[in-house]
């Protein structure tokens, strides 16, 4: 069972770090009292194998409970747990700037200066720091920077932290814009099947209809534009730590044009190995307003 104490200064990054442990698929459980890491440790390894990755933030916050933080260490290891001590810090200058940003009263000082608060932490967490396995100074590093040091040192080998998920999703303008939306794409530009009476009830789903949709210049330049635009985007938003792309690919009602452009785009991508699925939001709305399938 992998078992990692987390800790360390106030505003050093512990809140991003537990949500990069999540990403790896950690047991996380922010500011737990050091008195009950023991039954926690217990309960985790009865769970047969179920929880075999637990993170923990031990910290000042902890109160009266904090200073048996190394009573409790010591009671894990002789029951035969295996830890390591994760310790995050930053000078006090960065400290000082993110307390003002976020404007957060700091746990050591919440009537006084943030100084004296770090100053006095520095003093409370020093055994602590000492005795850590590994050491982070967030000081210089960006959110993503420190995920990708968490990454490396408690990830397991050939795991993928920061792949990006791409979602290409059909709808309809008629029915508003999806409000999760990353990028919108309007293709009603395009020759729209619903006048063409005998392609009228079916969806960009089914091959009557997006045979007529790709039967245009037009359409395909339009998705070998969009794919050519995708190819440069995506690993820049990857880059930058986004987890999840919308691509939103609307026409009228979400039926015909923009169902069967997404498609293609999905197509397009999973070939190119992305991870990629597809939805189609208002397929099913618009025939439920009146569109029937002949």
């Amino acid at each position: 069972m992998k078992f990692v104490v987390v800790t360390g200064l106030s505003g050093a990054g512990k809140s991003q770090a537990m949500r990069c442990f999540e990403d790896l698929g950690y047991f996380c459980v922010d500011n737990l009292p050091p008195t009950l890491m023991c039954k926690f440790a217990d309960a985790c390894y009865k769970s047969q194998g179920k929880i075999n990755k637990i993170a923990l933030v031990i910290d000042i916050r902890g109160g009266d409970f904090f200073h048996k933080t190394f009573e409790s260490l010591s009671e894990l290891k002789k029951q035969g747990y295996r830890y390591d001590i994760l310790y995050l810090e930053a000078d006090d200058k960065t400290l000082i700037k993110r307390y003002k940003e976020t404007r957060r009263k700091h746990p050591l000082s919440p009537n006084g200066r943030v100084v004296d608060g770090i100053t006095e932490e520095r003093e409370h967490l020093k055994e602590l720091r000492e005795n850590a396995n590994y050491i982070i100074n967030t000081s210089k590093l960006s959110i993503w920077q420190l995920r990708d040091k968490i990454s490396e040192l408690f990830g397991e080998e050939g795991q993928v932290e920061r792949e990006i998920s791409v979602t290409a999703l059909s709808f309809g303008f008629k029915y508003g814009i999806p409000v999760d939306s990353d990028l919108v794409f309007d293709v009603r530009f395009l020759p729209n099947p619903y006048y063409i009476e005998e392609l009228k009830g079916y969806s960009g789903e089914e091959k009557l209809v997006k045979d007529y949709v790709f039967s245009f210049d037009e359409t395909n330049d339009f998705v070998d534009k969009l794919t050519d635009m995708l190819d440069f985007l995506i690993p820049k938003y990857k880059k930058e730590g986004k987890r999840q792309l919308i691509i939103s690919i609307g026409c009228t009602g979400g039926r015909h044009r923009s169902v069967a452009i997404s498609n293609k785009v999905y197509e397009i991508l999973n070939h190119k190995g992305y991870k990629v699925n597809v939805q189609h939001r208002d397929i099913v709305e618009d025939v439920n307003r009146g569109v029937s399938k002949l």
